[in-house]
């Protein structure tokens, strides 16, 4: 059975550095970035070296012609530290997607982030909110902001405006990284705690994107193939829904912050 094949953006970042060691077994990959080496310096095989930034619609399309799902997890730093420029990754955002739309590709798996909906939190540590699985995205950052207008750019694309409905998810990514209260000042306890809430174990991230690349229909209530989930473990520390990641494409998270980081849970405890 030929496997499928499969485009991935950002191929020598931190989360691809999770994915790449199961989905090279599983699928046939075309790996972009625009370097071909990760955060620590070594070279990451088959990359080719590619600006999606540039928005020259007709010199990547070559990369797209052929492609059964888009993984999308390129980002590009830019700007300062308190006023980032985004606009780059929602034009590189709207690339993948049009470019996607117009190759016909099947699907398209948008890496967001949790911090689309920064702005709730602090109601949800007063008790005042409770995260629903669908909530709308209210960010307080530009970053933030940014990941909320690609999911938006994916709905007007998977509505078939543009002639054909292009599939589309987008993964708010939690904390997908290793927690050690080493790391946290006394002082951080709601950091820390908050962490444990939004971890995402490698094996749930692998499991997160291959079920969103393989489901067979993502349609939702009204008919349109595009949905926005939670990428956290099943942490008893959770506060956001992961309810329509189950439903919807059957993701069924193996891990458990409390558990796998109990000392940290033990000193957050005695703090």
């Amino acid at each position: 059975m030929a496997k499928r094949k499969l485009l991935i953006t950002g191929a020598s970042g931190f989360i691809a550095a999770q994915l790449l060691p199961v989905f090279k077994q599983r699928y046939e990959l075309t790996l972009l970035d625009i370097k071909n080496r990760d955060r620590h310096g070594n070279k990451v095989a088959g990359v080719v070296k590619a600006n999606l930034c540039g928005g020259r619609f007709a010199r990547h399309r070559k990369y797209f012609d052929g492609i059964d799902t888009v993984v999308h997890l390129g980002y590009h730093r830019t700007g300062t530290r308190d006023f980032p420029d985004e606009w780059p990754n929602v034009k590189m955002t709207y690339l993948v997607l049009r470019l996607a739309h117009d190759c016909n590709v099947r699907r398209v798996v948008v890496a967001s982030s949790n911090h689309a909906t920064d702005w709730y939190e602090d109601l949800w540590r007063n008790g005042e909110l409770k995260f629903a699985p669908n909530i709308s995205p209210r960010s307080d950052n530009f970053y933030g902001w940014a990941k909320a207008s690609s999911e938006h750019l994916g709905f007007v694309f998977a509505t078939g405006f543009y002639g054909r409905k292009l599939e589309n998810i987008h993964l708010r990514i939690g904390a997908p990284r290793e927690i050690d209260y080493q790391n946290y000042a006394a002082a951080d306890k709601a950091r820390l705690e908050r962490d444990l809430g939004a971890y995402l174990s490698p094996r749930d991230l692998q499991q997160l994107f291959i079920k969103s690349v393989e489901a067979v229909s993502i349609d939702n209530e009204h008919g349109v193939p595009w949905q926005v989930f939670y990428g956290v473990s099943d942490n008893r520390r959770r506060f956001w829904s992961i309810s329509d990641g189950r439903d919807v494409i059957g993701y069924v998270p193996e891990d458990d912050s409390e558990i796998k980081f109990a000392d940290s849970v033990s000193a957050l405890v005695a703090k």
